[in-house]
Order: structure tokens, then C-alpha cells, then sequence
């Protein structure tokens, strides 16, 4: 709370005036990073080509945020923070879920990702994926970085859902991503 007063140049006292302790104050952090994430990956959905430019556009972001984000706030949260830590655990389960699920039955129709996916099992799936640049026993962070995790997973994941078609439009967007 030292280091937070110091840094937004006011006193404990003030921020305790609006938050209880340091758990609300978590908790008021994880909500504002909840609604950011909702709004930014909601756009998204509806802004992105298809369902390919879509996962780009997430993944974008994702990796921008990992730039600035300690890659052990995860651990932390979820031992000194379990409330918060409860939040976004929900939060992934629901909201990561059903945008998850709406893509990938978006690139079905669209032609781009395989017919016969099923959709319930490929959901959990990446959403597991997702979240194993923060399991530091499987991917060590002194040997990966947070960012080849996510980019490599979902590499793979697209790979293996996508159709022909599908596979031409990862290339193309790769390419442009290159420039």
C-alpha cells in the first residue's frame, strides 16, 4: 500500500477512504481489468473479417498486455488475493467461454474452421491453452517467455481446427503481420 500511495503521490489514508483494504483494492483492479477485457474482445468479435482475424486481434492484445504484466501476478493473486483471484477464475469460465465458443462456431459457418469440431471440447481446450503461460511447473518462465507461450499455442490451435481455407487465411494474416 506504501508503494501505491508513493506512486499515485497521495497518502495510505486516502485510498483507504476508498477501499477497505488491499483486497478490495484488488478486487476493484481485477473488475476494471474484467470490463477493459469484455469491451476490447467483444469488439473484436464484431469488428474482425472472420473468425481468424478475430483470434489475431485477441491475441494482439493479449500479447501487449503480457509486455507490461509481471508474469507472476497470476500465483500472487490466486495465493494472497483469493476473492479477486475467484473473480477471474469465473470471469474466464464464463465471458473466455462463451466468446471462445461463438468463435469457433462463427469459423464453422464461415467455412474456415472443420464441420466436425466439437465445439464444447475445443472450448475448454483453449481456454486451458490460454492459461498455461502461467503454469510456471510445465513452461518455466527462465526458459519461455509468457508471449511464445500464447503465440504458439494458438498457432497450433488454429492449425488444427482450421480447413483449407482456413489455413490460407492464417498464412495471409502472418504475412501481414510480418510488414
Amino acid at each position: 500500500m506504501d508503494e501505491i500511495a508513493n506512486h499515485l503521490g497521495m497518502s495510505k489514508k486516502t485510498i483507504y477512504q476508498y477501499f477497505k483494504d488491499k483486497d478490495a483494492l484488488v478486487e476493484g483492479v481485477i473488475d476494471i481489468e474484467i470490463q477493459k477485457h469484455e469491451a476490447e474482445f467483444t469488439h473484436y468479435a464484431a469488428n474482425s473479417e472472420n473468425a481468424i482475424h478475430e483470434v489475431f486481434l485477441a491475441i494482439d492484445n493479449i500479447q501487449e498486455t503480457l509486455k507490461h504484466m509481471n508474469p507472476s501476478v497470476m500465483y500472487d493473486l490466486q495465493k494472497y488475493h483469493g476473492a479477486a483471484f475467484e473473480k477471474f477464475r469465473t470471469h474466464k469460465n464464463t465471458f473466455f467461454y462463451s466468446i471462445t465458443k461463438t468463435n469457433i462456431e462463427r469459423g464453422i459457418s464461415e467455412g474456415i474452421y472443420r464441420k466436425e469440431l466439437n465445439v464444447d471440447i475445443l472450448t475448454r481446450l483453449r481456454l486451458a491453452n490460454m492459461f498455461l503461460m502461467f503454469d510456471f511447473e510445465h513452461f518455466p518462465s527462465n526458459k519461455f517467455t509468457a508471449i511464445e507461450i500464447i503465440t504458439e499455442t494458438t498457432d497450433n490451435f488454429l492449425h488444427g481446427m482450421s480447413t483449407q481455407q482456413g489455413l490460407l487465411i492464417i498464412e495471409q494474416y502472418k504475412q501481414e503481420r510480418k510488414k
